[in-house]
């Protein structure tokens, strides 16, 4: 049977998958492995089911020399090197589609968590302090009939703005691909340039793959350009927002808030962000359901058993690719 290597423990249901069809191994941590561990520990692989928190590079590519597939359990694979992979005869897949709505969901709960204060209200009461309805009392920002600024269409971007409709908001769209007006009425969208959306908006949601072209897509340039009542929501990459930026200007009013499921050092903290009231941090949780990480896993399942059977992987992300013999 063919060897396959799991990189963290994934629902159950895409572990038995695997486990009728390859011999399979699963980090049994509860951790990130460190890159010498993973070498170890999957030196014989033939297969990697791995995650965003798994840097696949080409050091490791070469140390793990008899590896043919890698499937990550994630839409984005900026952890992998692609063309480091397509170099080796390495196939790499992804699991696109199956979080859009999970995600899309998240965006909104943040957003709405950073515009009703939601988590300084939560904190507030549970550290006595509400002693009675009081009418200046942790005033937020209302969300109806405001503007939504959606950057990075995709998607996830595009089930974020039908959501507005029921908010009876305006949205503003960017996105390297402007869709038809036919595509943007049907959507109840319109098109901006990224100057005036972030000048415009009311709440901006960000929704790009991280790479060259979008990280620090959000500096203090463009933070600059925002509303001081504006809010900033991310659940797409960390390092798509100048996150030293970000705090210098929630720190100084520059805008009213920001809304993170993501980090640029992930897991690790800009310094000052933790400390201010006016950021809404969540655990990059925004595909965190038992069905969607379900539904993840399969995925990644399916992907990774093709691939080791020699067949096409059914959400290939390097075509190109000229297989191992």
């Amino acid at each position: 049977m063919k060897k396959a290597y799991v990189t963290r423990l994934v629902p159950q249901k895409a572990l038995d998958m695997l486990e009728i069809e390859c011999q399979m191994t699963v980090n049994p941590y509860d951790r990130v492995l460190q890159k010498e561990e993973l070498v170890s520990a999957a030196y014989d692989a033939e297969g990697l089911l791995c995650l965003l928190t798994d840097q696949i590079d080409a050091d490791l590519l070469d140390k793990l020399s008899r590896l043919k597939v890698v499937a990550n359990c994630a839409v984005g694979y900026d952890n992998i090197d692609i063309p480091a992979c397509t170099a080796r005869g390495v196939a790499v897949s992804n699991t696109p589609g199956v979080l859009t709505e999970t995600t899309a969901d998240m965006a909104w709960a943040l957003l709405m968590a950073a515009a009703r204060r939601v988590v300084e209200a939560d904190r507030y009461v549970r550290d006595g302090k509400f002693k009675a309805w009081a009418p200046m009392l942790l005033l937020g920002q209302e969300i109806n009939h405001r503007v939504l600024g959606v950057i990075g269409m995709g998607r996830i971007g595009k089930a974020v703005a039908r959501r507005a409709a029921g908010f009876r908001m305006t949205v503003f769209y960017h996105d390297a691909y402007k869709m038809t007006r036919e595509e943007e009425q049907a959507l109840g969208v319109e098109y901006k340039e990224m100057k005036d959306l972030l000048r415009e908006a009311d709440f901006i949601s960000l929704h790009v793959p991280l790479n060259e072209q979008t990280r620090h897509l959000i500096a203090a340039q463009e933070l600059k350009l925002m509303k001081k009542t504006a809010y900033l929501i991310n659940t797409s990459r960390g390092p798509v927002i100048d996150e030293k930026a970000l705090v210098k200007a929630l720190q100084d009013g520059e805008l009213a808030g920001a809304a993170l499921d993501v980090y640029e050092e992930e897991p690790s903290l800009a310094p000052g962000l933790a400390e201010l009231q006016n950021v809404t941090l969540a655990p990059h949780t925004a595909s965190a359901t038992v069905d969607t990480r379900t539904r993840m896993a399969v995925m990644a399942a399916e992907n990774l058993l093709a691939g080791l059977k020699g067949k096409r992987m059914p959400n290939l992300v390097n075509p190109e690719v000229k297989l191992k013999s």
